[in-house]
């Protein structure tokens, strides 16, 4: 990805527990993002939130709960990003999973790999 206009910030926002064919919902969109051929993909786990049914989730120190909010973020071209997303709506659909999908415009400042490093 270049650094170029019209570039869009696509955020999904899903519980922790989500399942797309016993398989985590954000793997799966994970993986479809990268096979959409989009500059890359992150997922975010939340320590506390509440969604369209109003139940608080929140880690704790003794107790972690296993629904916790998860964000996925992806950068991209306008017309990448527009596909990922009707195809998350119809993960969302497929696994009964709800979930809220955001689309802002994007300014990308620098995107180059690092140096590979051994590990």
């Amino acid at each position: 990805m270049e650094r170029k206009e019209n570039l869009k910030l696509v955020r999904i926002f899903i519980g922790e527990s989500d399942k797309y064919k016993h398989k985590p919902l954000y793997e799966e969109i994970v993986y479809l993002a990268k096979k959409t051929g989009l500059a890359g993909a992150t997922v975010t786990r939340g320590i506390m939130g509440f969604g369209a049914h109003s139940v608080v989730h929140k880690a704790k120190m003794i107790e972690l709960s296993n629904d916790l909010p998860v964000i996925i973020e992806v950068v991209d071209a306008d017309e990448k990003i527009r596909k990922l997303i009707t195809s998350v709506e119809e993960l969302f659909e497929e696994s009964g999973s709800g979930g809220l999908i955001t689309i802002e415009d994007a300014e990308v400042i620098l995107y180059k790999p690092g140096e590979k490093r051994e590990r």
